[in-house]
């Protein structure tokens, strides 16, 4: 593999740990800031609001930007963004710094996902996304435990000054090793927003957000499961959440290969078939450690195994606005985590017990299968054209 594309992927765990790295530690944030737990949380949930609304945004704006360039500015404000967060005083200066991160982050993983996919033959193009994704998967998931052990260490503020330095050895690697990525011409948003708007690709972006919605319904509360309904005790619970972060690294990469493979359509519909038998199968196995952790480490890999041909498929279907598909679907990605977590907390609450939410979360899973089927049964404009052209000529 190019060893470009490990660098994009090394600097999307950089960029990537910023933003739930904090999940773990806001108790020790709001009495740092004097601030309300509630209140803390919004740091989490505004910057996944920002990063979904930016990421297009800032792509269409900057498209006509030499790419390394712009690389390059992204990594200077995502480290000044850090470097704020180290040094605020109180919540508002936090919050400006925050969201100055969420919208690097956004475009940098943007950035490495479209230069991965055009600095690599079409043949291995899913296999580059699928180490873009393993970066971005395993900075999400290692993010929160690993910010609870630097916490306790060294105080929560050293967290944000060690991902600035991350993003220094980023911008060092990037601006050697990277070469000149022209933009490109700016489609005009009329005919982007057209896109997304279409039946085939908007029905693919629904499939990405409905599938982690439906995985983190449970995913979200999965340390209340974990206790009631195999009793762990904190060690255990923490070796679950090892076992189950390194599965979901490896999630990315097996996404891209299968989809190498098999192609870009069984792809997308294995993983998701998968994920639902999966789903409805986890709550069957806690009766048995044995039985248990193999299965949960199939759903965790199978979390991150869709994006890979997912993009691969946004590529193939529209190229000409391949590069916001990609940042749209990363945004879907964003959408159907806050949904996903706020749907397992109106679940919670309903039925008081989370024995049975990884069936609800399998419910939306269905839902992402009925939008891919309906996305990759949908002829693409150009076919179509084809198609009565020759019909046509006869």
């Amino acid at each position: 593999m190019n060893l470009k594309v490990f660098i994009l992927a090394l600097s999307t765990v950089a960029v990537g740990l910023v933003e739930l790295i904090i999940g773990g530690i806001l108790p020790t944030v709001a009495n740092d800031l004097n601030i309300t737990l509630s209140s803390a949380g919004q740091l989490i949930t505004v910057f996944a609001l920002v990063y979904a609304i930016t990421g297009p945004v800032l792509l269409v704006l900057t498209s006509k930007i030499e790419r390394k360039k712009l690389y390059l500015i992204a990594l200077l404000i995502f480290f000044i963004g850090n470097i704020m967060t180290y040094f605020s005083p109180n919540f508002t200066f936090m919050m400006i710094a925050r969201i100055l991160t969420a919208m690097s982050t956004a475009l940098i993983v943007v950035l490495s996902l479209t230069i991965a996919a055009k600095i690599v033959a079409p043949a291995h193009r899913a296999k580059a996304l699928g180490l873009i994704y393993m970066g971005i998967s395993s900075s999400l998931v290692m993010g929160v435990p690993l910010g609870i052990v630097i916490s306790d260490i060294f105080g929560w503020r050293v967290i944000f000054l060690g991902i600035a330095i991350l993003s220094i050895g980023s911008f060092i690697l990037i601006s050697i090793f990277l070469e000149r990525v022209p933009g490109g011409n700016a489609i005009p948003l009329s005919q982007q927003i057209k896109a997304v708007a279409s039946l085939k690709i908007g029905s693919a972006h629904l499939a990405t957000m409905f599938l982690l919605a439906g995985h983190y319904t449970l995913y979200a509360y999965f340390t209340p499961f974990l206790e009631t309904e195999l009793q762990l005790n904190a060690n255990w619970i923490s070796i679950c959440y090892l076992l189950f972060g390194i599965a979901a690294v490896s999630g990315g990469a097996f996404g891209g290969v299968l989809s190498d493979s098999i192609g870009t359509h069984k792809s997308i519909l294995t993983v998701i078939i998968l994920f639902v038998v999966v789903l409805f199968a986890l709550p069957f196995t806690t009766f048995s450690m044995i039985v248990f952790i193999p299965i949960m480490m199939v759903w965790a890999a199978l979390s991150w195994s869709l994006a890979p041909p997912q993009q691969s498929y946004l590529i193939e279907t529209d190229p000409a606005t391949s590069d916001i598909q990609q940042s749209f679907n990363n945004s879907a990605i964003q959408i159907g985590i806050s949904v996903g977590s706020g749907f397992g907390g109106i679940v919670l609450s309903q039925t008081g017990t989370v024995s049975h939410m990884a069936w609800f979360g399998g419910i939306l899973v269905i839902i992402s299968l009925l939008c891919a089927i309906f996305s990759l049964t949908r002829r693409t404009k150009g076919k179509r054209k084809a198609i009565l052209k020759t019909a046509a000529q006869n």
